[in-house]
């Protein structure tokens, strides 16, 4: 890791290049991160437990907590119902 001078270029050393398998799977949990923990904000912003959010977008409490965790997977749609109709805030997608 001497050589190493920029992020990008740790992260292929460590992950291999951008579209490699590893750096794939860890670009995705690297987004489920970001995705968790702005979802865990939101909520405590409106100061809504997990339940009373499931409850407002018709899911399960567990269901939340598993993607505050990271450990779920989740549609563009729900991520949309969920930030939107349950928590009152606008999603913009960027893709690159």
């Amino acid at each position: 890791m001497k050589n190493v001078k920029t992020f990008d270029e740790l992260l292929d050393k460590k992950y291999g290049k951008v579209g490699s398998k590893k750096r794939n799977e860890f670009e995705e949990k690297a987004q489920m991160f970001i995705i968790s923990e702005m979802l865990k904000d939101a909520r405590k912003e409106a100061k809504m437990t997990q339940q009373e959010l499931a409850d407002k977008v018709n899911t399960k409490k567990s269901y939340i907590s598993r993607l505050e965790n990271g450990k779920g997977n989740i549609q563009i749609s729900t991520l949309i119902r969920i930030f939107e109709t349950g928590l009152g805030k606008r999603i913009g997608l960027t893709f690159l």
